[in-house]
């Protein structure tokens, strides 16, 4: 890979693993933190703050918004490598859950006082937040969005519920997209920055997903008032902000399903060879070579994919049916991949929060965050067709 990356690249990557092998692995252990315990909020503060010290918190963040411009391919390595690891709090290694990448290029239609009050914090690390646009009965329909931020004066007034919020449960602020004009459609709708410790505002933890994981909470808006300076990118541009990324966004988010899957994969290898049964190595029988044949090849045919839309979009080409393919495939394959991890572990791959186990569910969530395999292969499908 060493022709498809740069020197910052490999001073970032050997940063980014030093950091999660030397201090996070050890922290989790230290807090005596498992994979299905709520974070701290003040710990996760400490990690953010010690990220940004180290040049790591904005590492996915172009040149012109203070990170080091990495290329995309070089992007998608990085995110894997870390995933691979397997700590508990790499999410929180470049942010993704609540930090810089959430606000990428909003920060071009940010005015000068939203970006001192709520972007700035968010890029030294100083607070968390989410981007809230899913709602119970929209899911993959944007368009049905039903909050509404009522003008009132210089104010606006939000009612409405926001569903399955990554990040919200330790986020600071929120990007909130709203229906502002009920009468124009998709182009009514508008985001708007919310402090979530704004009156009015109630977080809805009740649900935790199979991961086990709380990193995904509602949002109840009751009332909300917050100033109309609050808005971001103007009147009616909320739908075409909260979806100017996506397509890049599918495409990165297979990298952290592809670094999970070699995690499973390479501890597969290892029990395989130091699982012994009727006098020997499980790695023997020809149906346990088969299972972990079947992985190296589909996680090359994952790998290489993903790269060649990584290099389409670095040449500046169009990656809406590529990133659909991408998060489709790589989503469906990966979880194949941890299938099979499990049936080598046998007992030990289905033990309650087993490393493999957690990756079998982790996986299995994927097929439906950031749009379900259903919407991915509507999207392939429409493109394929106008072709």
């Amino acid at each position: 890979m060493k022709h498809l990356t740069g020197p910052a690249y490999v001073d970032i990557r050997e940063r980014a693993l030093r950091f999660v092998r030397d201090e996070l692995i050890p922290l989790e252990r230290e807090a005596r933190l498992g994979p299905e315990d709520p974070w701290p909020r003040d710990l996760l503060r400490r990690i953010w703050k010690r990220s940004n010290e180290l040049g790591l918190l904005k590492a996915a963040l172009p040149v012109e918004l203070g990170g080091p411009g990495l290329s995309t391919v070089e992007l998608c390595l990085l995110k894997a490598e870390i995933a691979e690891t397997g700590a508990l709090f790499a999410l929180h290694v470049l942010g993704e859950l609540s930090g810089p990448p959430r606000v990428g290029s909003l920060m071009n239609f940010a005015s000068a006082y939203q970006i001192e009050r709520f972007f700035k914090p968010v890029m030294e690390g100083d607070k968390g937040i989410c981007f809230a646009m899913t709602e119970p009965h929209s899911g993959s329909d944007a368009a049905s969005i039903k909050t509404s931020a009522v003008r009132d004066g210089d104010d606006l007034v939000i009612n409405g519920r926001k569903h399955f919020i990554s990040g919200s449960p330790f986020a600071d602020i929120a990007i909130v997209i709203c229906v502002t004009d009920p009468e124009a459609g998709p182009k009514g709708m508008t985001a708007v920055l919310v402090e979530l410790d704004a009156p009015g505002v109630r977080m809805d933890e009740t649900y935790v997903p199979m991961s086990g994981q709380h990193i995904d909470a509602d949002i109840v808006f009751e009332n909300v008032r917050v100033p109309a300076a609050n808005v971001i990118g103007g009147f009616g541009n909320g739908l075409r902000l909260g979806m100017a990324r996506v397509n890049l966004n599918r495409l990165l988010h297979t990298s952290w399903m592809i670094g999970a899957a070699r995690k499973v994969y390479r501890m597969s290898l290892d029990y395989a060879r130091t699982r012994m049964q009727s006098g020997g190595p499980i790695a023997r029988f020809q149906a346990i070579q088969h299972m972990l044949a079947d992985m190296a090849t589909t996680l090359f045919a994952c790998e290489s994919m993903m790269l060649h839309a990584a290099m389409k979009a670095d040449q500046g080409e169009d990656l809406r049916m590529e990133a659909s393919a991408c998060k489709v495939f790589i989503s469906e394959r990966c979880f194949e991949i941890a299938d099979k991890a499990v049936q080598i572990h046998g007992n030990v791959g289905v033990t309650k929060n087993h490393p493999v186990e957690l990756t079998f569910r982790q996986l299995r969530l994927a097929r439906i965050l950031t749009g379900t395999s259903e919407i991915q292969r509507n999207a392939v499908a429409r493109e394929i067709l106008q072709a």
